[in-house]
């Protein structure tokens, strides 16, 4: 089945709708009481979601990011007009009690920007990569330039190193060790360069210089170059952030329904650095949202909340939080959490995460498959195959699997390559990562899949309103009180690796 649908065909059918203002909060809800709503039921929720409106929020979506270089990092311009866009609808409808949760946490931003014979090549940077700019010949690094005898004397170079076999870190200081000025390292695979880190602020082996991270076909391109002899001379700009920022969760809980069943949904609002996120994941917050405003028009048995989380792409920082602050009489509250993060990928596979551990050998807790089961049936009544998404601790169900809450959830795919049965089944090109804009400044508003984007979005309305019903299968019997949050443990490095590739495992 193949759902391909460009953005621009599809914007096509939004007009003038580039905008949800408070007339269209208001036609939404009303104001009349809960008790006059209809009993929220799936095919009343699932049918007013409106590709229309996704698009409009992806608009303003867009050009949030504008307002701070491209981008939508937490505590940036772009992000907080996000949020505060999010909030500002939610409490339109009168429905919803509304609030910010404000942490503070680290940044650290690192751009980069290669040139060779005047043209920009695809680049991203290295976080405790240091500023500057220079421009020398590319020197050859031998082996993949992980013991200092594989560097010759650099001076007045750049070095080219391939990467693979150690770290990032050790490859950069060895280069300046060597009296390089720069370094360029170059993917040993052929997928594009999702960003990296040099893993601490310094090292013994030698002085960090600007450094670069290209794809495999550039950097053979150079070795190919000079080996026939001739000199390649690269310009390298980098520059580098670090500060502390204050950034917020924005929390939504539907006044009506039962507090001790809360069904939980979110998705982060943040961008990385490098680009707006239109994808990742502001496709996942621009679902929920249009839920969201949409479940304000029925009567819920339980309660529901939406959570946009803040800070996962530096580690999950926005769910951990929100997790470690909650007593445990309010964990005992929640039954379950659905997580939603890059729904809308343009070469897109539908990934159900694996509940029961039967594809993956990693379950969700007790729950989990009840979850799994109810999106898979949803698309399979829609004719669409589903893969398995694995609970592999990159994204914000992380948090409620550490503490016991049954978890679910859906995904298009994020740098991983689609297999050839994945092609068969959901279109799209094999051998080809199901978001080529993954973490880079080309996630924009052409990067959604809109065909996709939308089903996804309707499956959402679809266990939203299941469960805002009734949660048969769901264990609602007292977990233990404590239990470990794994990601809090990790150094502020290891957070950042956690979404440097999210979860794809096409069955």
């Amino acid at each position: 089945m193949k759902l391909r649908q460009s953005f621009l065909s599809a914007l096509t059918l939004v007009l003038a709708s580039t905008f949800v203002n408070a007339q269209d909060a208001a036609a939404l809800t009303g104001p009349g009481l809960p008790s006059r709503k209809p009993a929220v039921t799936t095919d009343g929720l699932e049918r007013l979601i409106s590709r229309s409106k996704l698009l409009a929020h992806a608009e303003q979506f867009f050009s949030f990011a504008q307002l701070s270089n491209g981008n939508r990092a937490f505590g940036s311009k772009g992000h907080e007009a996000t949020i505060q866009y999010i909030k500002r609808l939610l409490d339109r409808t009168g429905y919803y009690d509304v609030e910010f949760q404000t942490f503070t946490y680290p940044y650290a931003e690192s751009r980069s920007q290669l040139t060779v014979d005047g043209k920009d090549l695809l680049t991203q940077a290295f976080t405790y990569s240091p500023g500057g700019d220079v421009t020398a010949p590319i020197a050859i690094v031998s082996n993949v330039g992980c013991e200092a005898s594989d560097y010759p004397t650099l001076t007045g170079k750049i070095a080219l190193i391939k990467r693979g076999d150690c770290d990032f870190g050790l490859k950069v200081a060895y280069a300046g060790g060597a009296g390089a000025s720069g370094a360029i390292i170059y993917t040993n695979v052929d997928t594009a360069p999702s960003g990296g880190t040099l893993g601490q602020p310094s090292r013994p082996e030698g002085p960090y210089v600007p450094s670069a991270f290209i794809h495999k076909a550039d950097g053979e391109a150079f070795i190919s170059r000079i080996n026939a002899g001739e000199e390649v001379v690269a310009s390298i700009h980098a520059t580098a952030i670090s500060e502390d920022r204050s950034t917020s969760n924005v929390i939504a809980t539907t006044k009506q329904g039962d507090r001790d069943n809360i069904i939980v949904a979110g998705a982060h609002s943040d961008s990385v650095p490098a680009g707006p996120g239109l994808n990742d994941d502001g496709s996942g917050s621009m679902g929920i949202l249009e839920v969201a405003l949409n479940l304000a028009k029925f009567k819920v048995k339980n309660a529901v909340r939406f959570i946009w989380w803040s800070a996962e792409e530096f580690g999950l920082v926005g769910s951990e939080y929100y997790v470690e602050h909650l007593s445990d009489e309010e964990r005992q509250k929640i039954a379950l959490y659905l997580n939603f993060d890059m729904i809308a990928s343009p070469n897109a596979g539908f990934f159900v995460f694996d509940g029961d551990g039967n594809a993956t050998d990693i379950p969700g807790p007790a729950g989990s498959e009840v979850i799994e089961t109810l999106y898979r049936g949803y698309f399979d009544s829609h004719n669409i195959r589903t893969g398995s998404a694995v609970f592999g601790g990159s994204s914000d169900y992380q948090p409620f699997v550490d503490v016991g809450i049954p978890s679910g959830g859906l995904m298009t795919g994020a740098g991983g390559l689609k297999t050839a049965e994945g092609a068969e089944w959901w279109g799209g090109e094999a051998g080809v990562a199901y978001d080529r804009c993954y973490h880079q400044l080309c996630d924009n508003l052409e990067n959604l899949f809109v065909d996709a984007w939308e089903r996804n979005s309707k499956a959402i309305a679809y266990s939203i309103a299941t469960y805002a019903q009734g949660i048969e299968g769901i264990p609602r019997t007292p977990r233990p009180p404590t239990r470990t949050l794994r990601v809090s443990k990790l150094s502020y490095e290891q957070r950042l690796h956690l979404t440097c590739d999210h979860d794809d495992d096409a069955a």
